[in-house]
């Protein structure tokens, strides 16, 4: 696991100046602080941070061919090194170390572009071709690794975060409108857009071909749904089983010392079942709670997690928030590069740093809602066909009426079911794109237009294009489809692969293994939910592997409970960073539309928790990037507030 940076120049006399490519590397330190590595010739920079995993002693990157004139440099982990390996060597080629990045040269030798296609892991390289005078910059198939790319100057600058092309000499700090449109859309920044004007990131399972002077980006791999009615529920059951275990024995390979996330939900509990069969030791575990706050109490999964530890026999390990830790969030944005509408940014960031004490690697559950239909909007197909045999009328006059007079929020268990119900009853006469539309956008077209004053409009969101690749397949697969293209790897992964880097830990999520995924595409969605029960085939899979109260307890989400905070301990903190002094200089958006939301919020009228997330971080990071205040100062600035 590490973090690749890099240059090429496209035009004119020249070299990569060393200085400024070596204080790329120096911005990205935290992804690798175990070594680091420099190529450099009259054309080309390719650098890496490593943080040592597989073969610690010879990895060293970058890494060449036998004559030197492939070079390669790659953030991430090759699970089928191995095989790979064993088949090069038999083709002829030579290995000089027992790293998993030296079969990218020597692939390339072998297949030319197509090289990508057969690795199976979490990647983004760039690979130079110094006989061609040809870049590759590669990302994964489903986006698990980041890699952010820019023209500067008479350049093309690449990286694993763009804090390391934000810093150069060449390049001027400016918000892209459109990033910030499709950020207060969707709570965070879709691919290919960058918060930074001109910084792009790489779509996942694409690859940019830099040569002659002509850039062009190739997708490799899309998801492809292509639903299997010809297996039983028990061949589904054993398929499972096989490709889980084999998943997350693969992803278990490291030589330095691995742990697991445990929030005692099925995700989570399913990795360390398979990693408790596998292990020779007790596997070292870390759950993260809250307690002593407002909220707390729906919020707190540590009586789930420490269950699962006791049936498996884990090494466990704790940790409690409080709603001091807002003082975090300044570190936390610089760290993702882009403000996010996600809480899940500080309960993960601080797992990671906890579990780093101990160990090098870790496993997460990430992927497995996705892919096997765990999140509760998967049940909108059917609720909102239950709720539309309500006759119109009483629906119409009575309900929504008496459900939009009810307060809500997600601190109690209630009115968080007063929440959902009032979200169904909104969307049950729309169709399917427009419920999903409804579900998973932060901030309405409507409400866009009225937030940011003089805009001109926000565009079609990243989900429009996604969904319009589905037609023609089930509500529920087009969904899936559209979590996995969007906001699985533009929040979801992002938020995993910064937050843990940030600590110097590197983050392995075996549910998105490539077989898993070519499982789930396969998967007929009466399969992954039916009716109002969600992971179906999942649930009769793990049968007897894990709790039946595990396997059928109420989701809850691996986030903070931000929307109480706002309303007791942090709301100060909301005031300052919202208020309309601070909204009226900043120029961004209307204060008075923002005060609204606030004052919905505080009476419970309407739950604008995400909202409020989303604006708060977008002025922490207006403030950091733009107004260049440090993390560190906006910390102690946030924490005094906090503390009056």
């Amino acid at each position: 696991m590490c973090g690749i940076y890099g240059e090429l120049i496209l035009e004119g006399d020249g070299r990569p100046q060393e200085s400024v490519i070596r204080a790329m590397g120096a911005a990205i330190i935290h992804r690798g602080p175990d070594d680091d590595g420099l190529f450099m010739d009259e054309r080309a920079a390719l650098g890496l941070r490593r943080l040592s995993i597989i073969d610690v002693a010879t990895g060293h990157q970058p890494i060449a061919n036998e004559d030197g004139s492939v070079v390669v440099v790659c953030n991430g982990e090759i699970y089928n090194f191995r095989e790979l390996r064993q088949k090069l060597l038999s083709a002829g080629h030579r290995f000089s170390t027992g790293s998993d990045v030296e079969v990218l040269v020597h692939l390339y030798e072998e297949h030319g572009d197509d090289f990508v296609t057969h690795l199976r892991g979490m990647f983004g390289f760039a690979l130079w071709d110094r006989r061609r005078q040809r870049l590759l910059i590669g990302r994964d198939r489903l986006g698990i690794k980041p890699v952010y790319y820019a023209r500067v100057g008479r350049s093309i600058a690449f990286a694993s975060e763009s804090k390391a092309i934000v810093g150069r000499p060449d390049y001027a700090t400016r918000l892209d409108e459109n990033a910030l449109r499709q950020y207060l859309t969707l709570g965070y920044v879709p691919a290919p857009f960058s918060m930074f004007a001109g910084i792009r990131k790489l779509m996942p399972g694409s690859m940019l071909v830099i040569e002659g002077g002509r850039t062009e980006e190739r997708t490799y791999w899309q998801f492809a749904i292509r639903p299997d009615h010809g297996p039983s529920e028990s061949d589904w059951i054993d398929e499972i089983r096989t490709a889980l275990n084999d998943s997350i024995e693969a992803q278990m390979v490291s030589d330095v010392p691995i742990g697991a996330f445990l929030s005692g939900g099925i995700d989570s509990s399913t990795i360390v079942a398979a990693m408790s069969r596998l292990s020779s030791s007790p596997v070292k575990t870390y759950a993260i709670g809250y307690s002593g706050s407002t909220g707390a109490a729906i919020y707190n999964e540590l009586d789930y997690a420490r269950r699962i530890a006791a049936r498996f026999g884990t090494e466990h390990h704790e940790i409690d928030v409080k709603p001091q830790v807002i003082e975090l969030l300044p570190g936390l944005v610089w760290h993702m590069d882009e403000p996010t509408a996600d809480s899940a940014l500080i309960t993960s960031s601080l797992v990671s740093e906890f579990a780093r004490r101990d160990v090098k690697v870790i496993l997460s559950g990430v992927g497995g809602d996705e892919l096997f239909g765990g999140y509760d909007r998967y049940q909108l197909p059917h609720l909102a066909a239950t709720f539309r045999k309500i006759p119109g009328p009483l629906r119409r006059g009575l309900l929504n009426p008496l459900l939009g007079m009810l307060p809500v929020a997600r601190h109690t268990r209630l009115l968080n079911l007063l929440r959902a119900a009032r979200k169904v009853a909104l969307v049950a006469d729309k169709d399917s794109a427009s419920r999903y539309h409804e579900v998973m956008e932060v901030f309405s077209a409507t409400d866009l237009s009225a937030l940011l004053p003089g805009s001109r409009g926000p565009g079609p969101s990243a989900l429009t294009e996604v969904l319009g690749r589905y037609l023609g397949h089930s509500d529920l697969d087009q969904m899936m489809a559209a979590d996995l293209a969007t906001q699985l790897p533009d929040d979801l992964l992002l938020l995993t692969d910064k937050v843990s880097m940030g600590q110097s830990l590197e983050c392995r999520v075996p549910l998105l293994d490539e077989r898993l995924v070519d499982l789930a595409a396969r998967l007929p969605s009466e399969l992954r939910v039916r009716g109002r029960e969600t992971r179906y085939i999942l649930k009769k899979a793990l049968t007897g592997i894990l709790p039946e109260e595990t396997l059928h307890r109420p989701k809850r989400g691996f986030g903070a409970p931000f929307g109480a905070w706002f309303n007791n301990e942090l709301s100060g903190v909301m005031t300052d960073l919202l208020g309309p002094e601070t909204l009226r200089r900043r120029g961004l958006m209307d204060p008075a539309v923002v005060q609204r939301l606030v004052a919905d919020h505080r009476a419970h009228r309407a739950d604008h928790t995400d909202h409020l997330v989303a604006l708060t971080t977008l002025e922490i990071w207006c403030r950091i990037h733009l107004d260049r205040e440090s993390p560190e100062a906006l910390a102690e600035n946030l924490q005094t507030i906090a503390a009056r």
